[in-house]
Protein backbone atom coordinates (compact mmCIF):
# COMPACT_ATOMS: atom_id res chain seq x y z
CA UNK A 1 0.00 0.00 0.00
CA UNK A 2 1.33 3.41 -0.90
CA UNK A 3 0.77 6.01 1.83
CA UNK A 4 2.05 9.56 2.25
CA UNK A 5 2.94 10.01 5.93
CA UNK A 6 3.87 13.15 7.88
CA UNK A 7 4.55 13.75 11.58
CA UNK A 8 3.22 16.90 13.20
CA UNK A 9 6.20 19.15 14.06
CA UNK A 10 4.40 20.51 17.12
CA UNK A 11 3.59 17.14 18.68
CA UNK A 12 5.62 15.39 21.33
CA UNK A 13 6.97 16.13 24.77
CA UNK A 14 6.24 19.50 26.36
CA UNK A 15 9.19 21.24 28.02
CA UNK A 16 8.08 20.02 31.48
CA UNK A 17 8.27 16.37 30.43
CA UNK A 18 11.54 16.92 28.53
CA UNK A 19 13.01 18.45 31.70
CA UNK A 20 11.85 15.56 33.92
CA UNK A 21 13.11 12.84 31.58
CA UNK A 22 16.44 14.58 31.11
CA UNK A 23 16.90 14.81 34.89
CA UNK A 24 16.06 11.12 35.25
CA UNK A 25 18.38 10.03 32.45
CA UNK A 26 21.29 12.08 33.82
CA UNK A 27 20.99 10.34 37.20
CA UNK A 28 20.41 6.91 35.66
CA UNK A 29 23.50 7.29 33.48
CA UNK A 30 25.57 8.09 36.57
CA UNK A 31 24.01 5.83 39.19
CA UNK A 32 22.07 3.15 37.31
CA UNK A 33 18.99 3.41 39.53
CA UNK A 34 16.41 6.01 40.54
CA UNK A 35 13.04 5.88 42.27
CA UNK A 36 10.25 7.87 40.61
CA UNK A 37 7.02 8.73 42.40
CA UNK A 38 4.34 7.70 39.88
CA UNK A 39 4.79 7.22 36.13
CA UNK A 40 7.28 9.82 34.94
CA UNK A 41 5.06 10.35 31.91
CA UNK A 42 1.66 8.92 30.97
CA UNK A 43 3.08 6.79 28.18
CA UNK A 44 3.72 3.10 28.84
CA UNK A 45 6.25 2.76 26.02
CA UNK A 46 8.45 5.56 27.35
CA UNK A 47 8.11 4.33 30.94
CA UNK A 48 9.23 0.89 29.78
CA UNK A 49 12.28 2.39 28.05
CA UNK A 50 13.30 4.20 31.24
CA UNK A 51 12.63 1.14 33.42
CA UNK A 52 15.19 -0.69 31.32
CA UNK A 53 17.69 2.04 32.23
CA UNK A 54 17.00 1.53 35.96
CA UNK A 55 14.04 3.76 36.76
CA UNK A 56 11.84 2.23 39.46
CA UNK A 57 8.26 3.52 39.66
CA UNK A 58 6.84 3.68 43.19
CA UNK A 59 3.57 4.84 44.74
CA UNK A 60 3.00 6.94 47.86
CA UNK A 61 2.66 3.87 50.10
CA UNK A 62 6.08 2.63 49.02
CA UNK A 63 7.51 6.13 49.50
CA UNK A 64 6.58 5.96 53.19
CA UNK A 65 8.87 2.94 53.63
CA UNK A 66 11.94 4.55 52.03
CA UNK A 67 14.77 6.29 53.90
CA UNK A 68 18.12 7.86 52.96
CA UNK A 69 17.60 7.62 49.21
CA UNK A 70 16.81 9.69 46.13
CA UNK A 71 13.33 10.05 44.60
CA UNK A 72 12.24 11.94 41.48
CA UNK A 73 9.10 14.06 41.52
CA UNK A 74 7.66 14.16 38.01
CA UNK A 75 6.33 17.19 36.13
CA UNK A 76 2.80 16.87 37.59
CA UNK A 77 3.98 18.15 40.99
CA UNK A 78 3.16 16.93 44.49
CA UNK A 79 1.18 18.14 47.54
CA UNK A 80 3.02 19.60 50.58
CA UNK A 81 2.77 16.36 52.59
CA UNK A 82 5.11 14.62 50.12
CA UNK A 83 7.84 17.17 50.86
CA UNK A 84 7.26 16.81 54.61
CA UNK A 85 7.53 13.03 54.40
CA UNK A 86 10.77 13.31 52.43
CA UNK A 87 12.21 15.60 55.09
CA UNK A 88 11.18 13.23 57.89
CA UNK A 89 12.63 10.17 56.10
CA UNK A 90 15.83 11.83 54.90
CA UNK A 91 14.82 11.38 51.26
CA UNK A 92 16.51 13.57 48.66
CA UNK A 93 13.81 14.78 46.26
CA UNK A 94 14.86 15.41 42.69
CA UNK A 95 12.12 17.92 41.92
CA UNK A 96 11.16 17.95 38.24
CA UNK A 97 7.81 19.66 38.84
CA UNK A 98 6.81 21.70 35.81
CA UNK A 99 7.28 25.47 36.42
CA UNK A 100 3.76 26.09 35.09
CA UNK A 101 2.35 23.65 37.67
CA UNK A 102 4.46 25.16 40.48
CA UNK A 103 3.15 28.64 39.65
CA UNK A 104 -0.41 27.31 39.72
CA UNK A 105 0.17 25.58 43.07
CA UNK A 106 1.45 28.88 44.48
CA UNK A 107 -1.65 30.76 43.31
CA UNK A 108 -4.00 28.12 44.74
CA UNK A 109 -2.13 28.21 48.06
CA UNK A 110 -2.32 32.01 48.19
CA UNK A 111 -6.08 31.94 47.57
CA UNK A 112 -6.53 29.30 50.28
CA UNK A 113 -4.48 31.34 52.76
CA UNK A 114 -6.90 34.23 52.15
CA UNK A 115 -9.79 31.89 53.09
CA UNK A 116 -11.25 32.05 49.59
CA UNK A 117 -13.47 29.22 48.33
CA UNK A 118 -11.69 27.29 45.57
CA UNK A 119 -13.07 25.29 42.65
CA UNK A 120 -10.65 23.24 40.56
CA UNK A 121 -11.66 22.03 37.10
CA UNK A 122 -9.71 18.81 36.60
CA UNK A 123 -9.65 15.04 36.48
CA UNK A 124 -10.44 13.30 39.76
CA UNK A 125 -7.41 11.45 41.12
CA UNK A 126 -4.99 12.98 38.60
CA UNK A 127 -1.54 13.62 40.09
CA UNK A 128 -1.57 17.31 39.22
CA UNK A 129 -5.03 17.78 40.72
CA UNK A 130 -3.99 15.98 43.92
CA UNK A 131 -1.05 18.37 44.17
CA UNK A 132 -3.39 21.34 43.80
CA UNK A 133 -5.92 20.08 46.34
CA UNK A 134 -3.01 19.50 48.72
CA UNK A 135 -2.33 23.24 48.72
CA UNK A 136 -5.79 23.75 50.30
CA UNK A 137 -5.57 21.04 52.99
CA UNK A 138 -8.19 19.15 51.00
CA UNK A 139 -10.76 21.96 51.12
CA UNK A 140 -10.98 22.64 47.35
CA UNK A 141 -13.96 21.42 45.33
CA UNK A 142 -12.95 19.42 42.25
CA UNK A 143 -15.25 18.99 39.24
CA UNK A 144 -14.40 16.93 36.18
CA UNK A 145 -17.70 17.49 34.36
CA UNK A 146 -20.20 20.34 34.39
CA UNK A 147 -22.91 18.00 35.72
CA UNK A 148 -20.93 17.60 38.95
CA UNK A 149 -21.67 21.21 39.88
CA UNK A 150 -25.16 20.04 40.93
CA UNK A 151 -23.57 17.76 43.54
CA UNK A 152 -22.11 20.71 45.44
CA UNK A 153 -23.59 23.56 47.40
CA UNK A 154 -21.58 26.32 45.78
CA UNK A 155 -20.71 29.51 47.65
CA UNK A 156 -21.79 32.89 46.25
CA UNK A 157 -18.17 33.75 45.44
CA UNK A 158 -15.49 31.39 44.18
CA UNK A 159 -11.92 31.27 42.86
CA UNK A 160 -11.83 29.11 39.72
CA UNK A 161 -8.63 27.28 38.82
CA UNK A 162 -7.96 24.53 36.29
CA UNK A 163 -5.66 21.59 35.72
CA UNK A 164 -3.10 23.00 33.28
CA UNK A 165 -3.93 20.59 30.42
CA UNK A 166 -7.69 21.19 30.19
CA UNK A 167 -9.26 22.43 26.98
CA UNK A 168 -9.55 26.23 26.72
CA UNK A 169 -13.13 26.36 25.45
CA UNK A 170 -14.36 24.04 28.22
CA UNK A 171 -12.74 26.11 30.96
CA UNK A 172 -14.33 29.31 29.70
CA UNK A 173 -17.67 27.52 29.30
CA UNK A 174 -17.47 26.43 32.95
CA UNK A 175 -16.84 30.02 34.02
CA UNK A 176 -19.91 31.14 32.05
CA UNK A 177 -22.06 28.37 33.54
CA UNK A 178 -21.08 29.34 37.09
CA UNK A 179 -21.85 32.99 36.44
CA UNK A 180 -25.25 32.11 34.97
CA UNK A 181 -25.97 30.26 38.21
CA UNK A 182 -25.32 33.51 40.08
CA UNK A 183 -21.83 32.67 41.36
CA UNK A 184 -19.30 35.50 41.43
CA UNK A 185 -16.20 34.00 39.78
CA UNK A 186 -12.65 35.19 40.28
CA UNK A 187 -11.11 33.56 37.24
CA UNK A 188 -7.59 32.21 36.90
CA UNK A 189 -6.62 31.07 33.40
CA UNK A 190 -3.86 28.72 34.45
CA UNK A 191 -3.77 26.59 31.31
CA UNK A 192 -0.42 25.59 29.88
CA UNK A 193 -0.11 27.58 26.67
CA UNK A 194 2.05 24.87 25.10
CA UNK A 195 -0.98 22.60 25.41
CA UNK A 196 -3.81 25.09 24.77
CA UNK A 197 -2.02 26.52 21.71
CA UNK A 198 -1.72 22.98 20.36
CA UNK A 199 -5.50 23.00 20.16
CA UNK A 200 -5.39 25.60 17.36
CA UNK A 201 -2.39 24.03 15.61
CA UNK A 202 -3.93 20.57 15.64
CA UNK A 203 -7.16 21.74 14.03
CA UNK A 204 -5.23 22.89 10.98
CA UNK A 205 -3.00 19.81 10.95
CA UNK A 206 -5.92 17.36 11.19
CA UNK A 207 -7.72 18.94 8.22
CA UNK A 208 -4.75 18.49 5.89
CA UNK A 209 -4.91 14.67 5.71
CA UNK A 210 -7.27 11.88 4.71
CA UNK A 211 -6.52 10.03 7.95
CA UNK A 212 -4.98 10.93 11.32
CA UNK A 213 -3.19 8.52 13.65
CA UNK A 214 -3.07 9.98 17.15
CA UNK A 215 -0.45 8.40 19.41
CA UNK A 216 -0.73 8.68 23.20
CA UNK A 217 -0.74 6.71 26.42
CA UNK A 218 -4.11 5.54 27.71
CA UNK A 219 -3.52 7.41 31.00
CA UNK A 220 -2.80 10.75 29.33
CA UNK A 221 -5.42 13.41 30.14
CA UNK A 222 -3.74 15.73 27.68
CA UNK A 223 -3.86 12.97 25.06
CA UNK A 224 -7.63 12.61 25.46
CA UNK A 225 -8.10 16.37 25.03
CA UNK A 226 -5.92 16.61 21.92
CA UNK A 227 -7.35 13.44 20.37
CA UNK A 228 -10.82 15.00 20.67
CA UNK A 229 -9.54 18.10 18.86
CA UNK A 230 -8.30 15.93 15.98
CA UNK A 231 -11.49 13.87 15.88
CA UNK A 232 -13.63 17.02 15.82
CA UNK A 233 -11.74 18.28 12.79
CA UNK A 234 -11.13 14.97 11.01
CA UNK A 235 -13.61 12.12 11.70
CA UNK A 236 -11.05 9.66 10.26
CA UNK A 237 -8.85 9.96 13.35
CA UNK A 238 -7.59 6.80 15.06
CA UNK A 239 -6.23 6.61 18.63
CA UNK A 240 -3.36 4.20 19.32
CA UNK A 241 -1.00 3.69 22.24
CA UNK A 242 1.46 1.55 20.25
CA UNK A 243 2.13 0.67 16.61
CA UNK A 244 0.78 -2.85 17.20
CA UNK A 245 -2.75 -1.40 17.39
CA UNK A 246 -2.65 -0.07 13.81
CA UNK A 247 -5.01 -1.84 11.39
CA UNK A 248 -4.25 -1.83 7.68
CA UNK A 249 -8.00 -1.75 6.98
CA UNK A 250 -8.08 1.86 8.19
CA UNK A 251 -6.26 2.99 5.06
CA UNK A 252 -6.71 2.92 1.32
CA UNK A 253 -4.21 3.29 -1.50
CA UNK A 254 -2.63 6.77 -1.77
CA UNK A 255 -4.05 8.00 1.55
CA UNK A 256 -2.30 10.96 3.12
CA UNK A 257 -1.78 10.22 6.83
CA UNK A 258 -0.88 12.67 9.57
CA UNK A 259 0.73 11.43 12.80
CA UNK A 260 0.40 13.49 15.95
CA UNK A 261 0.44 12.94 19.69
CA UNK A 262 0.15 14.24 23.22
CA UNK A 263 2.70 16.24 25.19
CA UNK A 264 3.55 12.88 26.79
CA UNK A 265 4.23 11.14 23.46
CA UNK A 266 7.94 10.62 22.66
CA UNK A 267 9.25 11.55 19.23
CA UNK A 268 10.79 8.10 18.78
CA UNK A 269 7.35 6.49 19.11
CA UNK A 270 5.83 8.69 16.38
CA UNK A 271 8.81 7.89 14.14
CA UNK A 272 8.21 4.20 14.83
CA UNK A 273 4.56 4.58 13.79
CA UNK A 274 5.60 6.39 10.61
CA UNK A 275 8.00 3.61 9.63
CA UNK A 276 5.31 1.02 10.28
CA UNK A 277 2.76 2.85 8.11
CA UNK A 278 5.23 3.20 5.25
CA UNK A 279 5.84 -0.56 5.41
CA UNK A 280 2.15 -1.47 4.92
Amino acid sequence: MKLTVEIDDNSGFCFGVVFAIQMAEDILNEEGHLFCLGDIVHNDEEVSRLRNKGLEIIDHERLKTLHHTKVLIRAHGEPPETYKLALDNDIELVDASCPVVLKLQHRVREAHNKNEKILIYGKHGHAEVKGLVGQTNGDAIVVETFDELDQHELPSKIQLFSQTTKRTKNLYALKDKLEKQGVEVSFNDTLCRQVSNRDVQLRDFAKRFNKIVFVAGLKSSNGKVLYDVCKDNNPNTFFISSKEEIQASWFTEDDSVGICGATSTPQWQMEEVKSYLLSL
